[in-house]
């Protein structure tokens, strides 16, 4: 059984994660930590049951959690400060982490993988653990080659409440890209489009535009346009709900307890891609 410690239960991803955590026979729930609803039943957040009964703990006492819970795996979905605060805390006890949290910063990823190497925790850290945005990110990066002086842009749309624009995803999309230019991404990223007088450059290798849309209750769209002279192609991946990435947290979690290298692993990865 895997010892699983999940933040942030009673979000939105938190929650789809608890409940298929919960009704996994291969997963041992052992403590779930956020900053509100303290004390609460993790199953009732969840909507299913819970045989242990655990209860919502206080973040801010994760040290001791872990002490007392010695949890296997840890699995965030939540804000980037807390994720960079508590992984490393999790890192640090040789925990295993799942982190679908987006706009982690590189002092955190640097500071990760040393305690990664370190405390022997290996750990999945992916903007995207659907199993169809990952068979799009691999898409992508064969279609480049054959396209590779065509116009590509990338547009992606998500719901009012996302703070991070663009989205992780579509970050790591345009780096899939970029490295199948065998270009730098930071220097051929181009976010959204405004009037002005700079002139636009012309081919993917020159420039990668990146655009982002918010509104409503969009869960997520990614569209990659392909642009060439007299036609175009267009990848598209969309989320109808967040129980693609819930489920692909869960193979994450299955994957991370058995692997053996102590390093950051993709969800492509996980999925053999």
């Amino acid at each position: 059984m895997i010892r699983l410690l999940i933040f942030g239960p009673t979000g939105s991803m938190g929650r789809l994660i608890s409940k298929l955590a919960l009704d996994d026979k291969e997963i041992d729930v052992v403590a779930a930590c956020d900053i509100t609803n303290i004390g609460e039943e993790l199953a009732l957040f969840a909507g299913t049951t819970d045989q242990n009964n655990i209860k919502i703990s206080d973040v801010k006492n994760l040290t001791e959690i872990i002490s007392q819970t010695k949890p296997d795996v840890a699995v965030d979905f939540t804000v980037a400060p807390a994720t960079e605060k508590n992984c490393l805390t999790c890192a640090e006890n040789g925990i295993r982490c799942v982190i679908g949290t987006t706009a982690l910063s590189k002092e955190f990823f640097d500071k990760f993988e040393e305690l990664i190497k370190k405390n022997h925790s290996p750990s999945v850290v992916s903007p995207n653990m659907a199993t169809g945005v990952n068979v799009l990110f691999k898409m992508a990066s064969i279609l480049t080659n054959y396209l590779a002086d065509w116009d590509i842009e990338v547009i992606e749309a998500h719901h009012h409440r996302k703070i991070d624009a663009p989205s992780g995803t579509a970050l790591k999309i345009g780096q899939v890209i970029s490295d199948a230019l065998d270009a730098d991404f930071d220097s051929i990223a181009k976010f959204g489009r405004q009037r002005g007088p700079n002139k636009r450059k012309v081919g993917a290798k020159e420039e990668i535009g990146i655009h982002s849309i918010r509104g409503g209750d969009i869960v997520g769209d990614h569209i990659i346009m392909y642009a060439g002279p007299g036609e175009r192609i267009e990848l598209k991946h969309q989320a109808h709900s967040r129980e693609c990435f819930a489920t692909g947290s869960i193979k994450a979690i299955k994957f991370i307890a058995a692997a053996k290298h102590n390093k950051i692993y993709s969800t492509n990865e996980v999925l053999g891609l």
